[in-house]
C-alpha cells in the first residue's frame, strides 16, 4: 500500500478531484480548533455500546497467522493461512467466499490470489462492510539494513493485525443478539505486491498496490449497495496513532467522522486524534473510486517518525509480534463495536 509523502498541499488538492493515487502530504489542520472540537466532543459523549474488544484474543489471533510465517503471494504459508482464515470465519457462524483469481505483478508474475469474503447475517440486504488486507510483503525495502530488502516481511502488524481485530469481531457477534444489519468481513490479497524500492526505473505505479481490492471492486454483485465501508491497516502498532486520512476524509467524510466519535465514546479518542493526516494508496481508493462505496481508511500514521511516516516497523523484517501493542488493538477493536453495536 502506501507510497510517498508530497510536500506540497496543491498536490492533495488535485490528487483527490482526479483520483491521483498517490500518497499525499499531511493537511495541516487548526490545532487550537481541533482541541476545542474534542473538548466540545469530552462534552457529548455518548453511551458506549456492544461487548468489550478482548485485544488479548486479537492478538493471539494475530500470532495464528504470523505462526505459518510470511504470507506471501504463491506461497505455501500464503495458501495454509487462508484456509486457516476461512476456518476460523466459518467457526463463528460466518457464511464465507473465496474470490480466485489471477492477477499480474508489477513485473509481470501471475499471483494466485484469494480474496476471502465472510458475510455475517448474509440473508440482510442493509449491510456494511469491514476489510484489511492478509498477504504479506514479499521485500522488507524500507528495512535500515539494504542486506534486508529482499527479504519478505512477516507483516504482524501490516497485513494480520486488521484481520485478526475482524475475526475477533466475528466471534464477538456469534455470542451477541443478532444486529439489524448483516456485515461483510472481506480479507484482500495482493494488496502489498507493489513496486518495491529498488526496482527498474518506470516500474513504479500506484496501479500496483491494492490488486485484490481493485478486482473486488470491478466485480461485485449485482444490486450490492452496502452503508459505508471500514478499511483496518497496520491497526496493531506499537505507538499507533490513526489520523484523518485525505482519500477517506474527500469520499467518506460522514462516516469519518462518525469513526471518530465513536473511537471518543468508548474513551480511545487519544488514539484517534481529530487531525489531518497524508492521503495513501490502499484499498480503499478502488472501493470508493471503482465500487462507489464511502469507505474509511484507519491507518496507523507517525508524523514524527524518521523511518516513516507509517511506523518505524512499516515494510522492514521487524515487523513482528515483538512490536505490536495490545492496547493499540483494543482501541481500534472497541472503536468498530461501538461503530457496528450502534447501527440501526
Amino acid at each position: 500500500m502506501k507510497k510517498k509523502y508530497v510536500t506540497r498541499i496543491i498536490i492533495a488538492i488535485v490528487a483527490l478531484l482526479f483520483g491521483y493515487a498517490y500518497a499525499i502530504h499531511p493537511l495541516v489542520m487548526n490545532r487550537k480548533a481541533a482541541k476545542h472540537a474534542e473538548a466540545v466532543d469530552n462534552t457529548d459523549r455518548r453511551k458506549p455500546v456492544g461487548p468489550a474488544f478482548d485485544a488479548d484474543s486479537a492478538l493471539f489471533f494475530c500470532a495464528e497467522q504470523c505462526a505459518f510465517g510470511p504470507r506471501t503471494m504463491n506461497s505455501v504459508a500464503h495458501d495454509q493461512c487462508g484456509e486457516w482464515i476461512v476456518g476460523r470465519f466459518k467457526q463463528y457462524g460466518l457464511t464465507v467466499d473465496q474470490q480466485k483469481t489471477d492477477l499480474k505483478g508489477y513485473d509481470g508474475t501471475t499471483l494466485k490470489a484469494t480474496n476471502i469474503i465472510a458475510r455475517y447475517q448474509p440473508e440482510k440486504a442493509d449491510r456494511i462492510v469491514v476489510c484489511a488486507h492478509w498477504d504479506s510483503r514479499p521485500w522488507a525495502d524500507n528495512d535500515p539494513n539494504e542486506d534486508n530488502w529482499h527479504q519478505p516481511v512477516m507483516a504482524a502488524n501490516d497485513g494480520a493485525s486488521g484481520v485478526a481485530v475482524m475475526i475477533e469481531l466475528a466471534r464477538l457477534l456469534a455470542s451477541a443478539e443478532p444486529l439489524p444489519i448483516g456485515i461483510d468481513f472481506v480479507c484482500f490479497d495482493a494488496e502489498d505486491w507493489g513496486t518495491p524500492q529498488w526496482a527498474e526505473e518506470g516500474q513504479e505505479s500506484s496501479e500496483t498496490w491494492a490488486l485484490g481490492a481493485r478486482y473486488w471492486s470491478e466485480n461485485l454483485p449485482e444490486g450490492y449497495h452496502p452503508r459505508y465501508g471500514i478499511l483496518l491497516d497496520m491497526v496493531g502498532g506499537q505507538g499507533a496513532k490513526f489520523y484523518y486520512e485525505a482519500y477517506s476524509k474527500y469520499y467518506a467524510a460522514d462516516v469519518m467522522k462518525h469513526i471518530w466519535r465513536a473511537a471518543h465514546d468508548t474513551g480511545m479518542g487519544s488514539f484517534f486524534p481529530k487531525r489531518d493526516g497524508g492521503g495513501v494508496t490502499d484499498d480503499h481508493v478502488p472501493i470508493n473510486q471503482k465500487a462507489h462505496i464511502p469507505t474509511v481508511d484507519i491507518i496507523a500514521y507517525y508524523p514524527d517518525c524518521a523511518e516513516s511516516s507509517f511506523g518505524p516497523t512499516w515494510h522492514t523484517v521487524n515487523d513482528d509480534m515483538n512490536h505490536l501493542d495490545s492496547h493499540t488493538l483494543k482501541a481500534v477493536g472497541q472503536t468498530l463495536v461501538q461503530v457496528i453495536f450502534s447501527e440501526k
